[in-house]
C-alpha cells in the first residue's frame, strides 16, 4: 500500500545518473515529483519520461523539480538519460531503499507510481492510476 497523503516523505540520499549524489533535503522548500517506474528504455516508461521531459520547461515555471527513480544502476539510468534527452534526473536505486520506502516495490522493479511532495517534505498527492501518454500533464495540472 502507497504511502497516504499527509505524510512526512521519506528521507533518501542515493546518486543520479551522472553519479551526483542527491538527497531529498537538497530540494527542501521545492514541490517535488517523484515518478517511480519499473526499468529504464521499456517502451512505457519512455513514454513517461518523453512527457516529463516535453512539459519540462512548464514544470521549471512553476519551480517543480522532477526526479525519475526506478531500481536501474546508473549506466543504464545516463543511457537512457542520453538516449531521449531527459532534461531531469534519474536516482540509482539498485539496493531498493528508495522503492521501498515509498512502498512501491514489486519485487525486483518499482512500480509505476507517482508522490507530489509539496514545499513543507509532505506528500500531496499519489498517483498509482497512471496513464503514461497523459501523466506528466496529469501531474503538472495537479502539481502546479
Amino acid at each position: 500500500m502507497v504511502l497516504a497523503i499527509g505524510t512526512v516523505a521519506p528521507s533518501f540520499t542515493t546518486v543520479d545518473d551522472s553519479g551526483k549524489p542527491v538527497s531529498l533535503s537538497d530540494f527542501a522548500g521545492k514541490t517535488v515529483v517523484l515518478y517511480f517506474y519499473p526499468k529504464d528504455d521499456t517502451p512505457g516508461c519512455t513514454i513517461e519520461a518523453q512527457g516529463f521531459r516535453d512539459n519540462h520547461q512548464e514544470y521549471q515555471g512553476k519551480e517543480i523539480v522532477v526526479l525519475g527513480v526506478s531500481r536501474d544502476d546508473q549506466a543504464s539510468h545516463k543511457l537512457f538519460k542520453e538516449k531521449y534527452g531527459l532534461p531531469f534526473q534519474l536516482l540509482v536505486d539498485t539496493d531498493g531503499a528508495i522503492t521501498n520506502a515509498y512502498d512501491v516495490a514489486s519485487g525486483a522493479y518499482s512500480k509505476r507510481v507517482t508522490y507530489i511532495i509539496d514545499s513543507t517534505g509532505k506528500i500531496s498527492h499519489v498517483d498509482e492510476q497512471v496513464k503514461t501518454a497523459t501523466h506528466a500533464q496529469d501531474i503538472l495540472a495537479i502539481a502546479g
